[in-house]
């Protein structure tokens, strides 16, 4: 059987390509479609090798070293109902994603201090991207609204408040499917897991929008995200704290796909496509 998954791609992302394939199960989430609209959902599939899904734990001995750190992590919230199924999507490449991205949070005081870290002037930004525009990205709040963000030093950071509910948006502007695998503070969203590529994710479809909104507690529902103490995120209360403060995702092609070489090499040079490249700019050439 083939399988889908549903997957996310943010800024600061790269270009692979390569053969292998993956054939694990993959969560799908189909939602309500429109006729004016992109359909949106909220995950209802898995491309998910692992049929484990994340757990709530006690305190563990790394949350207990974790008090003192200052600024966001993100904590186990309420359950959220959210349904998914496996489905089929082989991977054009089992190992390598096509697009692979991250992008920092933290509260405003932390991110202006990563921001005078990176020692460069930034910009307000809205949705993030992959590096060919085919996914977009972007941190939205419980009412549905992009978070404010900022780009320094090549990163981009998200403003977060204590308490508050946010959800990772992703829209498909292709007409192609990918597997998006995600993680937040390391930690991969549907298993519970160290975040790793191995991991399968969710099916995004042609021209839809994918909401993930929680560490999958079972094919039923999740635990929404909610932006914490350090000391109370869901990583640190796991033994993972480490990595506090990330989002990640990654974009996994299609075998079959016939994008996959052909379009990295056509972005490549049309990135460096140049706007007066004659020698002798006074006339015009016949062509050849």
């Amino acid at each position: 059987m083939r399988k889908r998954s549903w997957l996310v791609c943010a800024v600061l992302s790269w270009l692979v390509t390569g053969c292998g394939s993956s054939v694990a199960p993959v969560f799908l989430a189909a939602g309500p479609a429109s006729e004016s609209a992109p359909p949106a959902s909220r995950p209802d599939s898995f491309a998910g090798a692992d049929s484990d899904v994340a757990k709530s734990g006690g305190v563990s001995p790394a949350a207990q070293d974790e008090p003192m750190r200052r600024g966001l992590g993100t904590a186990w919230g309420e359950t959220r109902a959210s349904s998914v199924h496996d489905v089929a999507f082989v991977r054009a490449d089992a190992g390598r994603p096509w697009s692979i991205a991250s992008v920092r949070y933290d509260d405003r005081g932390g991110v202006g201090a990563l921001a005078a870290f990176q020692n460069e002037r930034s910009g307000r930004v809205g949705d993030l991207s992959d590096s060919s525009g085919a996914v977009t990205v972007s941190i939205r709040d419980s009412h549905g609204d992009p978070l404010d963000a900022f780009r320094r030093g090549g990163r981009t950071y998200v403003v977060g408040r204590e308490g508050e509910r946010y959800s990772i948006a992703l829209v498909n502007h292709t007409s192609r499917r990918f597997e998006v695998v995600a993680s937040v503070d390391g930690v991969d969203v549907v298993s519970g897991r160290p975040g790793a590529l191995s991991r399968r994710g969710y099916l995004i479809a042609p021209y839809a929008t994918l909401e993930i909104d929680g560490f999958r507690q079972s094919r039923e529902a999740v635990a929404a995200f909610r932006f914490s103490r350090v000391a109370e995120s869901y990583a640190a209360q796991t033994g993972g704290g480490r990595d506090v403060g990330v989002i990640g995702v990654a974009l996994f092609s299609e075998r079959g796909d016939p994008v996959d070489a052909s379009e990295g090499e056509e972005l490549q040079r049309r990135d460096e496509a140049v706007p007066f490249p004659g020698s002798d700019p006074r006339f015009a050439r016949p062509p050849c």
